[in-house]
């Protein structure tokens, strides 16, 4: 689970995090990487799919996930890969509680893929705050 406290309204914060627009200047994990292109039927049924390369070129991979419950403005869940994840919107004083809850994959140690949805959950505050 990773978690962020963004200063903007919850409507604001769904439609950072959902729409492809925004997605493309948010969705990677250090700064030389880059997100060049997402799609996103938000519909339960619905396919996300996002590009995530290296800015050098060097590596890349796609990224896809199938939606299995949406609520709009508060919470969806997708499964992708044999896994799942869950993303809910909370009210806190004024401002967006964004918690990601995902199935970690065997490859890679659960840390390490704990700080790279964290760093990417921190490129999308840092975004939505300053747009």
């Amino acid at each position: 689970m990773v978690q962020a406290t963004i200063a903007a309204d919850r409507e604001k914060v769904w439609d950072h995090y959902t729409d492809p627009v925004h997605i493309v200047n948010w969705n990677f994990a250090s700064p030389d990487w880059h997100c060049p292109s997402a799609e996103n039927d938000m519909r339960t049924g619905g396919t996300y799919k996002a590009r995530m390369e290296a800015k050098d070129g060097s590596f890349g991979f796609d990224f896809e996930a199938v939606y299995d419950e949406i609520v709009p403005n508060e919470k969806f869940t997708y499964s992708f890969g044999g896994r799942s994840c869950t993303v809910t919107f909370e009210d806190a004083d004024g401002k967006t509680l964004v918690t990601v809850v995902f199935d970690a994959e065997t490859e890679h140690p659960e840390e390490f893929q704990k700080q790279g949805w964290q760093a990417i959950l921190d490129n999308f505050k840092d975004y939505t705050e300053s747009h």
